[in-house]
Protein backbone atom coordinates (compact mmCIF):
# COMPACT_ATOMS: atom_id res chain seq x y z
CA UNK A 1 0.00 0.00 0.00
CA UNK A 2 0.99 3.28 -1.19
CA UNK A 3 1.46 6.07 1.37
CA UNK A 4 -0.78 8.98 0.81
CA UNK A 5 -1.66 12.90 2.02
CA UNK A 6 2.22 12.99 3.71
CA UNK A 7 3.18 16.60 3.91
CA UNK A 8 6.60 15.67 6.04
CA UNK A 9 7.64 14.03 8.93
CA UNK A 10 7.22 16.09 12.21
CA UNK A 11 9.78 15.49 14.55
CA UNK A 12 8.87 12.54 17.20
CA UNK A 13 7.93 14.91 20.28
CA UNK A 14 5.39 17.15 17.34
CA UNK A 15 3.94 13.17 17.03
CA UNK A 16 4.01 12.21 20.27
CA UNK A 17 0.60 14.26 21.53
CA UNK A 18 -2.69 11.67 21.30
CA UNK A 19 -5.88 12.56 23.19
CA UNK A 20 -7.84 15.69 22.24
CA UNK A 21 -4.97 18.15 23.45
CA UNK A 22 -1.65 17.84 24.73
CA UNK A 23 -0.26 19.04 28.21
CA UNK A 24 2.78 18.37 30.89
CA UNK A 25 2.01 15.90 33.61
CA UNK A 26 1.01 17.39 36.99
CA UNK A 27 0.32 14.45 38.74
CA UNK A 28 1.05 10.65 39.11
CA UNK A 29 -1.08 9.00 35.67
CA UNK A 30 -3.54 6.28 36.14
CA UNK A 31 -2.75 3.00 35.36
CA UNK A 32 -5.31 3.37 32.16
CA UNK A 33 -3.22 6.59 31.51
CA UNK A 34 0.02 4.87 31.82
CA UNK A 35 -0.89 1.74 29.32
CA UNK A 36 -2.46 4.37 26.61
CA UNK A 37 0.60 6.43 27.06
CA UNK A 38 3.12 2.86 26.61
CA UNK A 39 1.31 1.90 23.77
CA UNK A 40 1.31 5.33 22.00
CA UNK A 41 5.24 5.56 22.01
CA UNK A 42 5.98 1.65 21.01
CA UNK A 43 3.34 2.75 17.56
CA UNK A 44 5.43 5.79 17.54
CA UNK A 45 9.23 4.19 17.73
CA UNK A 46 8.04 1.32 15.24
CA UNK A 47 6.54 4.39 13.09
CA UNK A 48 10.13 6.18 13.20
CA UNK A 49 10.35 8.27 9.71
CA UNK A 50 7.37 7.08 8.00
CA UNK A 51 3.43 7.73 7.98
CA UNK A 52 0.92 4.83 7.97
CA UNK A 53 -0.78 4.42 5.02
CA UNK A 54 -4.52 6.01 4.68
CA UNK A 55 -7.13 5.84 2.22
CA UNK A 56 -9.81 8.42 0.50
CA UNK A 57 -12.49 7.96 -2.01
CA UNK A 58 -10.03 9.00 -4.58
CA UNK A 59 -8.24 5.69 -3.89
CA UNK A 60 -9.46 2.19 -6.01
CA UNK A 61 -9.25 -0.03 -2.72
CA UNK A 62 -11.39 2.55 -0.28
CA UNK A 63 -14.74 1.11 -0.58
CA UNK A 64 -13.06 -2.17 -0.18
CA UNK A 65 -10.98 -1.90 2.84
CA UNK A 66 -14.01 -0.15 4.64
CA UNK A 67 -16.28 -2.86 4.23
CA UNK A 68 -13.60 -4.98 5.44
CA UNK A 69 -12.45 -3.58 8.51
CA UNK A 70 -14.84 -0.72 8.92
CA UNK A 71 -18.28 -2.72 8.40
CA UNK A 72 -19.96 -0.97 11.51
CA UNK A 73 -19.64 2.44 10.23
CA UNK A 74 -22.02 3.83 8.12
CA UNK A 75 -22.49 7.38 6.02
CA UNK A 76 -25.72 8.40 5.03
CA UNK A 77 -25.35 10.87 2.24
CA UNK A 78 -26.78 14.57 2.49
CA UNK A 79 -29.53 13.63 -0.43
CA UNK A 80 -31.07 10.52 1.88
CA UNK A 81 -32.33 13.39 4.65
CA UNK A 82 -35.12 15.41 4.29
CA UNK A 83 -34.68 18.60 2.71
CA UNK A 84 -36.87 20.13 5.17
CA UNK A 85 -34.74 18.94 8.23
CA UNK A 86 -31.89 19.99 6.74
CA UNK A 87 -33.46 23.56 6.67
CA UNK A 88 -34.67 23.43 10.07
CA UNK A 89 -31.03 21.70 11.68
CA UNK A 90 -29.35 24.21 10.01
CA UNK A 91 -31.17 27.24 10.99
CA UNK A 92 -31.11 25.56 14.98
CA UNK A 93 -27.69 25.58 14.68
CA UNK A 94 -26.92 29.41 13.54
CA UNK A 95 -29.58 30.18 16.04
CA UNK A 96 -27.32 28.67 18.78
CA UNK A 97 -24.54 30.53 17.54
CA UNK A 98 -25.80 33.83 17.71
CA UNK A 99 -27.44 33.98 21.00
CA UNK A 100 -23.80 32.97 21.87
CA UNK A 101 -24.80 29.30 23.25
CA UNK A 102 -21.63 27.42 22.43
CA UNK A 103 -18.83 27.72 24.72
CA UNK A 104 -15.16 26.62 24.95
CA UNK A 105 -14.58 24.22 27.80
CA UNK A 106 -11.86 24.31 30.30
CA UNK A 107 -11.00 20.43 30.54
CA UNK A 108 -8.83 18.62 32.84
CA UNK A 109 -6.63 16.60 31.04
CA UNK A 110 -3.04 14.81 32.75
CA UNK A 111 -3.59 17.75 35.68
CA UNK A 112 -3.45 20.78 33.44
CA UNK A 113 -6.83 23.05 32.32
CA UNK A 114 -6.75 23.75 28.44
CA UNK A 115 -9.72 25.16 26.30
CA UNK A 116 -11.19 23.01 24.19
CA UNK A 117 -10.37 24.42 20.32
CA UNK A 118 -14.30 23.28 19.54
CA UNK A 119 -17.06 25.32 21.20
CA UNK A 120 -19.65 22.96 22.83
CA UNK A 121 -23.39 22.64 24.48
CA UNK A 122 -25.07 19.76 25.52
CA UNK A 123 -28.30 19.47 24.96
CA UNK A 124 -31.15 16.37 25.64
CA UNK A 125 -33.30 14.91 28.07
CA UNK A 126 -33.75 16.79 31.15
CA UNK A 127 -31.79 16.86 33.88
CA UNK A 128 -29.15 14.46 32.28
CA UNK A 129 -25.63 15.12 32.37
CA UNK A 130 -22.55 13.92 30.40
CA UNK A 131 -19.01 13.52 31.41
CA UNK A 132 -16.31 13.53 28.99
CA UNK A 133 -12.16 14.92 29.52
CA UNK A 134 -12.87 15.27 33.78
CA UNK A 135 -15.55 18.00 32.91
CA UNK A 136 -19.73 17.19 33.72
CA UNK A 137 -21.34 18.97 30.75
CA UNK A 138 -25.37 19.45 31.86
CA UNK A 139 -28.48 19.25 29.31
CA UNK A 140 -29.80 22.30 28.14
CA UNK A 141 -32.90 20.05 27.88
CA UNK A 142 -35.09 19.98 25.18
CA UNK A 143 -39.00 19.84 25.01
CA UNK A 144 -39.99 16.64 26.08
CA UNK A 145 -43.21 15.27 26.11
CA UNK A 146 -44.56 16.43 29.58
CA UNK A 147 -41.53 19.08 30.20
CA UNK A 148 -42.48 22.68 31.23
CA UNK A 149 -39.32 24.41 29.65
CA UNK A 150 -38.62 28.08 30.49
CA UNK A 151 -36.26 29.84 27.65
CA UNK A 152 -34.63 32.66 27.40
CA UNK A 153 -35.46 33.37 24.53
CA UNK A 154 -38.09 31.68 21.85
CA UNK A 155 -35.80 31.07 18.96
CA UNK A 156 -33.23 28.94 21.39
CA UNK A 157 -36.69 27.19 22.35
CA UNK A 158 -37.27 26.57 18.55
CA UNK A 159 -33.84 25.33 17.96
CA UNK A 160 -33.74 22.80 21.05
CA UNK A 161 -37.48 21.45 19.72
CA UNK A 162 -35.70 21.22 16.16
CA UNK A 163 -32.47 19.23 17.92
CA UNK A 164 -34.83 16.73 19.35
CA UNK A 165 -36.70 16.54 15.91
CA UNK A 166 -33.57 15.49 14.64
CA UNK A 167 -32.49 13.08 17.24
CA UNK A 168 -35.58 11.63 16.68
CA UNK A 169 -34.57 11.08 12.53
CA UNK A 170 -31.59 9.68 13.31
CA UNK A 171 -32.60 7.39 15.83
CA UNK A 172 -34.97 5.69 13.36
CA UNK A 173 -31.94 5.86 10.84
CA UNK A 174 -29.86 4.11 13.32
CA UNK A 175 -32.23 1.28 14.12
CA UNK A 176 -32.83 0.74 10.58
CA UNK A 177 -28.54 0.75 10.60
CA UNK A 178 -28.53 -1.72 13.79
CA UNK A 179 -31.42 -4.65 11.75
CA UNK A 180 -29.09 -3.78 8.47
CA UNK A 181 -25.88 -5.19 10.02
CA UNK A 182 -27.79 -7.70 12.11
CA UNK A 183 -28.97 -9.24 8.92
CA UNK A 184 -25.97 -9.79 7.79
CA UNK A 185 -24.42 -10.98 10.21
CA UNK A 186 -27.34 -13.69 10.40
CA UNK A 187 -27.30 -14.20 6.99
CA UNK A 188 -23.49 -14.31 6.82
CA UNK A 189 -22.74 -12.03 4.01
CA UNK A 190 -19.84 -10.73 3.79
CA UNK A 191 -20.94 -7.41 1.69
CA UNK A 192 -22.07 -4.28 4.56
CA UNK A 193 -23.84 -1.26 3.35
CA UNK A 194 -21.43 1.25 4.47
CA UNK A 195 -21.95 4.16 2.55
CA UNK A 196 -26.21 4.59 1.72
CA UNK A 197 -27.52 6.80 -0.76
CA UNK A 198 -31.66 7.86 -0.98
CA UNK A 199 -32.04 4.15 -3.02
CA UNK A 200 -30.71 2.17 -1.08
CA UNK A 201 -32.62 -1.13 -0.55
CA UNK A 202 -33.51 -1.51 3.03
CA UNK A 203 -33.17 -5.18 4.52
CA UNK A 204 -35.10 -4.86 7.88
CA UNK A 205 -35.46 -7.56 10.66
CA UNK A 206 -37.27 -9.98 9.25
CA UNK A 207 -38.42 -13.15 10.58
CA UNK A 208 -35.12 -14.44 11.90
CA UNK A 209 -35.51 -11.69 14.90
CA UNK A 210 -37.12 -11.86 18.10
CA UNK A 211 -38.33 -9.66 20.47
CA UNK A 212 -35.28 -9.34 22.70
CA UNK A 213 -33.50 -8.69 19.40
CA UNK A 214 -35.53 -5.32 18.51
CA UNK A 215 -35.13 -4.40 22.26
CA UNK A 216 -31.59 -4.69 22.37
CA UNK A 217 -31.20 -2.54 19.21
CA UNK A 218 -33.70 -0.05 20.11
CA UNK A 219 -31.99 0.64 23.31
CA UNK A 220 -28.27 0.72 21.75
CA UNK A 221 -29.92 3.90 19.50
CA UNK A 222 -31.78 5.36 22.58
CA UNK A 223 -30.02 8.70 22.29
CA UNK A 224 -30.80 10.78 25.39
CA UNK A 225 -28.12 13.70 24.78
CA UNK A 226 -26.72 15.71 21.51
CA UNK A 227 -23.67 17.48 22.26
CA UNK A 228 -23.87 20.33 19.38
CA UNK A 229 -19.94 21.52 18.29
CA UNK A 230 -18.91 24.27 16.50
CA UNK A 231 -15.18 25.30 14.94
CA UNK A 232 -14.07 28.13 12.91
CA UNK A 233 -10.24 26.49 11.79
CA UNK A 234 -9.55 30.15 10.58
CA UNK A 235 -9.78 31.61 13.89
CA UNK A 236 -8.05 28.24 15.10
CA UNK A 237 -4.31 29.02 13.58
CA UNK A 238 -2.74 26.54 16.12
CA UNK A 239 -4.56 23.43 15.53
CA UNK A 240 -2.34 20.22 16.14
CA UNK A 241 -1.46 18.15 13.14
CA UNK A 242 -2.41 14.60 13.02
CA UNK A 243 0.83 12.86 14.27
CA UNK A 244 0.46 8.87 12.52
CA UNK A 245 -0.74 9.16 8.87
CA UNK A 246 -0.03 12.55 8.05
CA UNK A 247 -3.91 13.50 7.09
CA UNK A 248 -3.04 17.18 8.16
CA UNK A 249 -4.68 19.74 10.85
CA UNK A 250 -7.16 18.08 13.52
CA UNK A 251 -10.36 20.02 15.06
CA UNK A 252 -10.42 16.98 17.67
CA UNK A 253 -7.76 14.22 17.89
CA UNK A 254 -7.78 10.21 17.93
CA UNK A 255 -10.11 9.68 21.01
CA UNK A 256 -12.59 6.98 21.86
CA UNK A 257 -16.17 8.71 23.00
CA UNK A 258 -16.72 8.44 26.82
CA UNK A 259 -19.10 7.50 29.10
CA UNK A 260 -21.89 5.66 26.83
CA UNK A 261 -24.05 2.69 27.36
CA UNK A 262 -21.88 -0.40 26.30
CA UNK A 263 -22.15 -1.07 22.38
CA UNK A 264 -24.50 1.90 21.62
CA UNK A 265 -24.03 3.50 18.74
CA UNK A 266 -23.06 7.17 18.21
CA UNK A 267 -24.57 8.73 15.30
CA UNK A 268 -23.36 12.25 13.51
CA UNK A 269 -25.06 15.37 11.57
CA UNK A 270 -22.60 17.42 9.98
CA UNK A 271 -22.95 20.85 8.19
CA UNK A 272 -19.31 22.59 7.42
CA UNK A 273 -20.32 26.02 5.59
CA UNK A 274 -18.46 25.10 2.29
CA UNK A 275 -17.41 28.24 0.19
CA UNK A 276 -18.10 28.16 -3.95
CA UNK A 277 -14.43 26.26 -4.65
CA UNK A 278 -14.64 23.78 -1.71
CA UNK A 279 -14.76 20.98 -4.19
CA UNK A 280 -11.49 19.98 -4.72
CA UNK A 281 -11.48 16.52 -3.86
CA UNK A 282 -10.97 15.30 -7.66
CA UNK A 283 -8.18 17.68 -7.96
CA UNK A 284 -5.83 14.86 -9.45
CA UNK A 285 -2.37 16.92 -8.20
CA UNK A 286 -3.98 16.87 -4.75
CA UNK A 287 -2.17 14.05 -2.59
CA UNK A 288 -4.02 12.85 0.27
CA UNK A 289 -7.30 13.97 1.49
CA UNK A 290 -8.15 17.68 0.31
CA UNK A 291 -7.24 19.78 3.34
CA UNK A 292 -10.54 22.81 2.65
CA UNK A 293 -12.91 19.90 3.05
CA UNK A 294 -13.72 18.76 6.71
CA UNK A 295 -12.90 14.92 7.35
CA UNK A 296 -13.94 12.19 9.73
CA UNK A 297 -10.96 9.86 10.32
CA UNK A 298 -10.88 6.28 11.50
CA UNK A 299 -7.90 3.98 12.09
CA UNK A 300 -8.45 0.45 14.15
CA UNK A 301 -6.74 1.21 17.62
CA UNK A 302 -2.86 0.51 18.14
CA UNK A 303 -2.68 -0.97 14.70
CA UNK A 304 -0.38 -0.10 12.34
CA UNK A 305 -1.14 -2.72 9.65
CA UNK A 306 -4.86 -2.08 8.32
CA UNK A 307 -4.82 1.82 6.57
CA UNK A 308 -6.70 4.59 8.60
CA UNK A 309 -10.05 6.16 6.44
CA UNK A 310 -10.55 9.61 5.84
CA UNK A 311 -14.23 10.38 5.16
CA UNK A 312 -15.03 13.69 3.79
CA UNK A 313 -18.09 15.58 5.13
CA UNK A 314 -20.02 18.04 3.31
CA UNK A 315 -22.94 19.52 3.99
CA UNK A 316 -25.91 17.55 5.37
CA UNK A 317 -23.76 14.13 5.44
CA UNK A 318 -23.94 12.18 8.82
CA UNK A 319 -22.53 8.66 10.03
CA UNK A 320 -23.20 6.24 12.55
CA UNK A 321 -20.58 4.30 14.19
CA UNK A 322 -22.31 0.96 15.54
CA UNK A 323 -22.56 -1.41 17.86
CA UNK A 324 -19.05 -1.80 19.16
CA UNK A 325 -17.37 0.58 16.81
CA UNK A 326 -16.24 3.17 19.24
CA UNK A 327 -14.42 0.90 21.60
CA UNK A 328 -12.37 -1.18 18.77
CA UNK A 329 -11.32 1.67 16.66
CA UNK A 330 -10.53 5.70 17.42
CA UNK A 331 -11.65 8.70 15.39
CA UNK A 332 -10.68 12.17 14.77
CA UNK A 333 -12.06 15.19 12.90
CA UNK A 334 -9.99 16.52 10.15
CA UNK A 335 -10.52 20.73 9.53
CA UNK A 336 -11.33 21.90 6.80
CA UNK A 337 -10.87 25.79 5.62
CA UNK A 338 -14.55 26.65 6.36
CA UNK A 339 -16.83 27.20 9.75
CA UNK A 340 -18.61 23.58 10.57
CA UNK A 341 -21.30 22.45 12.92
CA UNK A 342 -22.26 19.10 13.93
CA UNK A 343 -24.73 17.18 16.21
CA UNK A 344 -23.56 13.76 17.65
CA UNK A 345 -25.97 12.05 19.19
CA UNK A 346 -25.16 9.28 21.73
CA UNK A 347 -26.59 7.08 24.86
CA UNK A 348 -24.89 8.47 27.76
CA UNK A 349 -24.14 5.85 30.53
CA UNK A 350 -25.91 8.14 33.41
CA UNK A 351 -26.98 5.79 35.84
CA UNK A 352 -24.77 7.88 38.31
CA UNK A 353 -25.38 11.05 35.83
CA UNK A 354 -28.72 12.59 36.05
CA UNK A 355 -30.33 15.02 39.08
CA UNK A 356 -32.85 12.15 39.88
CA UNK A 357 -29.98 10.21 40.82
CA UNK A 358 -28.11 12.94 42.86
CA UNK A 359 -31.06 14.45 44.76
CA UNK A 360 -31.74 10.49 45.93
CA UNK A 361 -28.27 9.79 46.50
CA UNK A 362 -28.89 13.09 49.23
CA UNK A 363 -31.51 12.02 50.68
CA UNK A 364 -30.02 9.03 51.45
CA UNK A 365 -27.19 10.87 53.45
CA UNK A 366 -29.88 12.95 55.51
CA UNK A 367 -32.05 9.89 56.49
CA UNK A 368 -29.47 10.03 59.26
CA UNK A 369 -30.34 13.22 60.30
CA UNK A 370 -32.88 13.47 63.26
CA UNK A 371 -35.79 16.63 62.66
CA UNK A 372 -34.04 20.05 62.79
CA UNK A 373 -33.50 21.53 66.32
CA UNK A 374 -34.72 25.11 66.98
CA UNK A 375 -31.15 26.29 67.14
CA UNK A 376 -30.20 24.48 63.94
CA UNK A 377 -28.04 21.35 65.26
CA UNK A 378 -27.73 18.52 63.83
CA UNK A 379 -28.15 15.40 65.71
CA UNK A 380 -27.70 11.86 63.77
CA UNK A 381 -30.04 8.76 64.02
CA UNK A 382 -26.96 6.76 64.01
CA UNK A 383 -23.05 6.09 64.64
CA UNK A 384 -22.26 3.05 62.79
CA UNK A 385 -19.34 3.08 60.55
CA UNK A 386 -21.05 1.91 57.55
CA UNK A 387 -24.11 4.61 57.77
CA UNK A 388 -21.00 7.91 58.22
CA UNK A 389 -18.93 6.02 55.86
CA UNK A 390 -21.69 6.26 53.51
CA UNK A 391 -23.14 9.50 54.31
CA UNK A 392 -19.10 11.26 53.91
CA UNK A 393 -19.04 9.69 50.46
CA UNK A 394 -22.26 10.81 49.14
CA UNK A 395 -21.37 14.59 50.71
CA UNK A 396 -17.32 14.57 48.74
CA UNK A 397 -19.91 13.24 44.98
CA UNK A 398 -22.65 15.71 45.54
CA UNK A 399 -19.50 18.68 46.14
CA UNK A 400 -17.11 17.23 43.28
CA UNK A 401 -19.18 15.87 40.99
CA UNK A 402 -22.06 18.53 40.51
CA UNK A 403 -21.46 21.51 42.90
CA UNK A 404 -18.01 22.37 41.70
CA UNK A 405 -18.34 20.96 37.88
CA UNK A 406 -21.57 23.33 37.63
CA UNK A 407 -19.86 26.61 38.65
CA UNK A 408 -17.17 25.47 37.39
CA UNK A 409 -18.64 26.14 34.26
CA UNK A 410 -19.97 29.96 35.16
CA UNK A 411 -23.14 30.88 34.27
CA UNK A 412 -23.37 29.68 30.89
CA UNK A 413 -26.18 27.90 30.98
CA UNK A 414 -28.53 30.87 31.69
CA UNK A 415 -27.55 31.86 28.21
CA UNK A 416 -30.52 29.18 27.37
CA UNK A 417 -32.48 28.45 30.33
CA UNK A 418 -33.15 28.72 34.16
CA UNK A 419 -33.69 25.28 34.45
CA UNK A 420 -31.05 24.60 36.60
CA UNK A 421 -30.89 27.00 38.91
CA UNK A 422 -33.23 25.63 41.24
CA UNK A 423 -32.20 22.04 41.44
CA UNK A 424 -28.38 23.85 41.83
CA UNK A 425 -29.78 25.64 44.66
CA UNK A 426 -31.46 22.49 46.13
CA UNK A 427 -28.31 20.44 45.95
CA UNK A 428 -26.40 23.37 47.83
CA UNK A 429 -28.26 23.18 50.75
CA UNK A 430 -28.57 19.49 51.08
CA UNK A 431 -24.83 19.55 50.68
CA UNK A 432 -24.71 22.47 53.59
CA UNK A 433 -26.61 19.92 55.63
CA UNK A 434 -23.81 17.64 55.12
CA UNK A 435 -21.33 19.54 56.55
CA UNK A 436 -23.65 19.84 59.95
CA UNK A 437 -23.75 16.25 59.72
CA UNK A 438 -19.96 15.91 59.14
CA UNK A 439 -19.55 18.42 62.33
CA UNK A 440 -21.74 16.77 64.15
CA UNK A 441 -19.59 13.05 63.79
CA UNK A 442 -16.57 15.52 64.43
CA UNK A 443 -18.59 16.81 67.90
CA UNK A 444 -18.59 12.75 68.17
CA UNK A 445 -15.38 11.56 67.81
CA UNK A 446 -14.21 14.26 70.43
CA UNK A 447 -16.87 13.93 72.76
CA UNK A 448 -15.22 12.30 76.38
CA UNK A 449 -16.80 8.47 77.13
CA UNK A 450 -17.12 7.36 73.82
CA UNK A 451 -15.36 4.17 73.93
CA UNK A 452 -11.88 3.78 72.15
CA UNK A 453 -12.78 0.96 69.92
CA UNK A 454 -16.13 2.71 68.80
CA UNK A 455 -14.12 6.19 68.36
CA UNK A 456 -11.64 4.52 65.86
CA UNK A 457 -14.11 2.42 64.02
CA UNK A 458 -16.04 6.10 63.41
CA UNK A 459 -12.24 7.59 62.52
CA UNK A 460 -11.78 4.60 59.77
CA UNK A 461 -14.56 5.61 58.47
CA UNK A 462 -14.66 8.75 57.64
CA UNK A 463 -11.08 10.03 57.38
CA UNK A 464 -10.26 9.03 53.55
CA UNK A 465 -13.45 10.49 52.67
CA UNK A 466 -11.88 13.98 54.71
CA UNK A 467 -8.86 13.57 53.47
CA UNK A 468 -9.96 13.26 49.51
CA UNK A 469 -12.01 16.52 50.28
CA UNK A 470 -9.24 17.95 51.34
CA UNK A 471 -7.33 16.87 48.54
CA UNK A 472 -10.09 17.97 46.16
CA UNK A 473 -10.77 21.21 47.29
CA UNK A 474 -7.36 22.47 46.95
CA UNK A 475 -7.11 21.08 43.39
CA UNK A 476 -10.12 22.71 42.08
CA UNK A 477 -9.13 25.93 44.11
CA UNK A 478 -5.84 26.05 42.60
CA UNK A 479 -7.06 24.88 38.82
CA UNK A 480 -4.99 26.42 36.16
CA UNK A 481 -2.85 28.25 38.62
CA UNK A 482 0.40 29.27 37.04
CA UNK A 483 3.83 30.73 37.97
CA UNK A 484 3.06 34.09 36.22
CA UNK A 485 -0.29 34.49 38.23
CA UNK A 486 -0.72 38.02 39.68
CA UNK A 487 -3.00 38.03 42.64
CA UNK A 488 -4.21 41.28 42.05
CA UNK A 489 -5.39 40.48 38.94
CA UNK A 490 -8.37 38.41 40.60
CA UNK A 491 -9.00 39.39 43.81
CA UNK A 492 -12.08 38.10 44.81
CA UNK A 493 -11.27 34.25 46.14
CA UNK A 494 -14.58 32.73 44.99
CA UNK A 495 -12.83 32.61 41.50
CA UNK A 496 -10.48 29.94 40.85
CA UNK A 497 -7.15 30.97 40.21
CA UNK A 498 -6.46 30.45 36.43
CA UNK A 499 -4.46 32.24 33.97
CA UNK A 500 -6.65 30.55 31.32
CA UNK A 501 -9.46 31.95 32.75
CA UNK A 502 -8.93 35.37 32.73
CA UNK A 503 -9.30 35.19 29.01
CA UNK A 504 -12.87 34.18 29.31
CA UNK A 505 -16.11 36.31 29.47
CA UNK A 506 -17.19 37.42 32.31
CA UNK A 507 -20.34 35.01 32.29
CA UNK A 508 -17.84 32.15 31.67
CA UNK A 509 -15.51 32.37 33.98
CA UNK A 510 -15.12 29.52 36.44
CA UNK A 511 -16.26 30.17 39.92
CA UNK A 512 -14.87 28.32 42.75
CA UNK A 513 -18.40 27.38 44.74
CA UNK A 514 -19.10 26.94 47.37
CA UNK A 515 -15.98 28.67 49.07
CA UNK A 516 -16.23 30.64 52.24
CA UNK A 517 -13.69 32.03 54.68
CA UNK A 518 -12.26 30.77 57.54
CA UNK A 519 -14.61 32.78 59.72
CA UNK A 520 -17.92 32.32 58.05
CA UNK A 521 -20.80 31.80 60.90
CA UNK A 522 -23.10 30.80 58.43
CA UNK A 523 -20.78 27.42 57.94
CA UNK A 524 -19.97 25.03 60.82
CA UNK A 525 -16.62 23.52 59.14
CA UNK A 526 -14.11 25.24 57.71
CA UNK A 527 -13.16 25.47 53.79
CA UNK A 528 -9.55 24.05 54.48
CA UNK A 529 -9.87 20.80 56.63
CA UNK A 530 -6.42 20.67 56.87
CA UNK A 531 -6.69 21.13 60.65
CA UNK A 532 -9.33 18.70 61.10
CA UNK A 533 -7.22 15.96 59.13
CA UNK A 534 -4.33 15.73 61.28
CA UNK A 535 -6.08 16.00 64.09
CA UNK A 536 -8.13 12.49 63.12
CA UNK A 537 -4.97 11.03 61.85
CA UNK A 538 -2.97 11.76 64.96
CA UNK A 539 -6.23 10.20 66.95
CA UNK A 540 -5.60 6.75 65.11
Amino acid sequence: MQEVGNPGRGNYAARSGEGCYSGSMKRSPTAEEREREAKKLRLLEELEDTWLPYLTPKDDEFYQQWQLKYPKLILREASSVPEELHKEVQEAFLTMHKHGCLFRDLVRIQGKDLLTPVSRILVGNPGCTYKYLNTRLFTVPWPVKGSNIKYIEAEIAAACQTFLKLNDYMQIETIQALEDLASKDKSGSDVAPVCMAPDFPRVGMGSAFDEQDEMDIKNRAAYNVTLLNFMDPQKMPYLKEEPYFGMGKMAVSWHHDENLVDRSAVAVYSYSCEGPDEESEDDPHLEGRDPDTWHVGFKISWDIETPGLAIPLHQGDCYFMLDDLNATHQHCVLAGSQPRFSSTHRVAECSTGTLDYILQRCQLALQNVRDDMDDGAVLLKSLEPAVLKQGEEIHNEVEFEWLRQFWFQGNRYKKCTDWWCQPMAQLEEMWKKMEGVTNAVLHEIRREGLPAEQRSEILMAILASLTSRQNLRREWHARGKAKQFQLDVIRDPTWCQSRIARTLPVDQKPECRPYWEKVDPSMPLPFDLTDIVSELKGQL
